[in-house]
């Protein structure tokens, strides 16, 4: 088996992958890339770049289901695409990792989409990689000489073993707290 039911599905919208297809781990299929959100109109068959993209994506498929999802994304309200891309391959036992750039720092809080948990953390200028080893106490150096598919099943088996038992709130209530979204361009040096 070479591909996944929902890499598959995904087809057209995973961008620029670092890896995409079987990990080391038997039936898993995994993906580091970017994910296209929005699309604009196409004319004439030609492709164009995502209107909305979500950075730094690491996920991982087994069978039809999506068990592991972390991202970057410029804002929260793009959860709404992600969770209507997917559909059904998100589970509730799966482990989903949004890292928002107009989240508030000093918060990290859980929200309920579609009956499925989502942990939200603020991001701001370190990356979902890195931020997700601290968050899952791996260490770089044990992951090191591994391959990159070795790497994502490491992150995917002791995000299954996480529970970082943050506040739940209302997904409402997550995107009224959002802040503005930040462009880096407007950034002074």
């Amino acid at each position: 088996m070479t591909q996944n039911a929902v890499l598959t599905k995904l087809s057209g919208k995973l961008l620029s992958p670092l890896i995409s297809g079987p990990t080391g781990k038997a039936g898993r299929f995994g993906f580091r890339g970017e994910l296209g959100l929005e699309f604009p109109e196409s004319v004439a068959g030609e492709a164009r770049p995502p209107l909305t993209k979500a950075d730094q994506v690491i996920l991982a498929a087994e069978g039809e289901q999506l068990v592991f999802f972390a991202a970057h994304v410029d804002s929260l309200a793009h959860l709404d695409h992600i969770v209507a891309m997917m559909g059904d391959a998100l589970v509730p036992a799966g482990k989903y990792f949004l890292f928002a750039g107009n989240v508030d720092f000093s918060k990290k809080y859980a929200v309920e989409v579609g009956g499925v948990s989502w942990n939200i953390y603020p991001l701001d200028e370190a990356t979902v990689w890195n931020e997700l080893l601290d968050l899952l106490y791996l260490e770089r150096g044990d992951l090191k000489k591994a391959s990159a598919e070795a790497k994502v099943d490491a992150v995917v088996d002791a995000a299954a073993k996480y529970n970082g038992k943050l506040p739940v709130i209302p997904y409402a209530q997550a995107l009224a707290e959002m802040g503005a979204v930040k462009v880096p361009e407007n950034r002074p040096v």
